[in-house]
């Protein structure tokens, strides 16, 4: 890529010089080409999928704050051998011990409630309270994401977007410049097997 971009340069000071091949026209062209779209093309699809992913994202967290509800709960005991050190998928990028325990609360109808369910903080002895989030029907469901990490994700997918387009790009000028010398190779092949075919004849060669 570094000596793509010193051809360029130097065919572009060079561009006046009578030794100058059209090939070599073509090839600045295409170094050029894929230059600009780097700097322009590349950083623009990066913001526009980025914006993408984060008003996808930012709609998902509205849902998921109507959707979710934060319930008082109880705690029973400790549910045995439910530790686990996972990370909160929704939640953040920290890895947390997600401790699960007992504990009793009351669905949105005022039906009571028990199980199990998640918590990041250790919990306090039976009859200690403890926040839940729960769904409409009163289960116990993940706390809904919050902005800051929904916002994080699409900086991230922004990020890949870039990357994608940069490499596509620098992919595509490969493969159209690997073409254009493979085709200079195969007209000089042509023209040394003529010149080739005239050797040795008289009045041939100087």
């Amino acid at each position: 890529m570094r000596g793509q971009w010193a051809l360029l340069r130097g065919l572009l000071r060079g561009r006046d010089n009578p030794l100058r091949r059209a090939t070599d026209r073509r090839e600045a062209q295409v170094a050029l080409g894929a230059l600009l779209l780097l700097v322009f093309g590349a950083p623009a699809a990066g913001w526009a999928g980025g914006a993408v992913a984060d008003a996808a994202l930012q709609r998902s967290v509205r849902a998921q704050h109507q959707e979710r509800h934060p319930v008082d709960a109880v705690v029973v005991g400790r549910a045995p051998g439910r530790e686990r050190y996972a990370g909160d998928p929704e939640g953040s990028f920290e890895r947390a011990a997600r401790i699960r325990v007992v504990a009793s609360w009351q669905a949105p109808d005022g039906s009571p409630r028990t199980g199990e369910v998640a918590t990041v903080s250790r919990p306090g002895a039976p009859g200690s309270p403890l926040r839940i989030w729960t769904d409409a029907a009163g289960l116990p469901v993940p706390p809904p994401m919050d902005e800051d990490t929904a916002r994080s994700h699409a900086v991230l997918g922004g990020i890949g977007t870039f990357l994608l387009a940069a490499g596509c790009v620098e992919a595509g000028r490969r493969a159209v410049v690997g073409r254009m010398v493979r085709q200079r190779y195969a007209r000089l092949d042509r023209e040394w097997a003529a010149a080739g075919a005239g050797w040795g004849r008289a009045g041939a060669g100087g």
